[in-house]
């Protein structure tokens, strides 16, 4: 029987110069994975990326995630590799809309979020897998595009969701979903079951991740018996993965990291 993975957010309100010391902590502390954040305007998630898993040797390294407005989809797909082919099965790659707001001051929003998720998704994916892209749609033009180094190991591309729409649209077209902080295990399961959806109308049977977010308060009583209840609760719900995050007014996450650490295998 699998393990649920358990995995910390290193939030952008801390300074990057804190990454390395977090990263080594995450590792010693036999935590699984390290999440990281690309919210306007902080820190760059693949800059991060890079530094955290050239600074580590097992531990894995998500971003969650990636606004697909602010990248041409070669280009993330360029990245990605690279960090796969460097350092295999450690990189998690998650896509998104992105905060509109933040598009839209940027100059970056676009009319049609899914129609772009969508477009981007599809041709990342096709991109790391070795294909030759040749589409012109809406929002992504690409005329006989293919990476020259394409990862050995593909890493699973993952999308972050909220709405149904987007949740379906992650079990049609990605590996896994992002459920972002603050949903129950009964919208856990809710989301599992759109998700599979999304699979079925495609005819999907391949493998698809479940990777939930939980905030949690590190200056309150009781953390380690938070931890230990979210990640039990969670996992009998249908995540793969469970990742804590500290609060933007707290946000070292050390005390999270010593409280995964210390948490009982929990099977899934």
């Amino acid at each position: 029987m699998n393990e649920l993975s358990l995995g910390v957010v290193f939030r952008p309100q801390s300074p990057p110069e804190r990454l390395r010391e977090v990263a080594l902590a995450a590792e010693a502390s036999g935590v699984s994975q390290l999440w990281l954040w690309e919210d306007c305007f902080l820190e760059g998630g693949l800059t991060a990326a890079a530094a955290a898993l050239a600074w580590t040797e097992r531990l894995q390294v998500g971003v969650g995630l990636l606004p697909v407005p602010l990248r041409n989809p070669a280009l993330a797909a360029m990245e990605i590799a690279t960090l796969a082919r460097l350092f295999p099965g450690r990189f998690l790659p998650g896509l998104g809309h992105g905060v509109l707001d933040w598009m839209a001051q940027v100059g970056a929003r676009v009319p049609s979020p899914m129609t772009l998720l969508r477009e981007h998704t599809a041709a990342v994916r096709d991109l790391l897998h070795g294909r030759t892209v040749d589409v012109d749609g809406r929002f992504v033009h690409l005329d006989g595009v293919a990476l020259d180094w394409p990862p050995r190991e593909v890493p699973p591309l993952l999308i972050g969701a909220r709405g149904p729409k987007t949740v379906r649209l992650a079990g049609e077209i990605a590996d896994g979903v992002i459920l972002d902080s603050g949903v129950t295990a009964a919208q856990v399961r809710e989301a599992r079951a759109q998700a599979e959806e999304g699979r079925a109308a495609a005819g999907r049977t391949d493998a698809f991740r479940t990777v939930v977010y939980v905030e949690v308060d590190t200056t309150t009583a009781g953390l380690q018996a938070r931890v230990d209840e979210c990640a039990q609760q969670l996992a009998a719900a249908g995540a793969d993965t469970v990742v804590f995050q500290a609060t933007a007014a707290a946000p070292d996450p050390e005390p999270l990291l010593e409280a995964c650490g210390r948490a009982a295998p929990v099977p899934r």
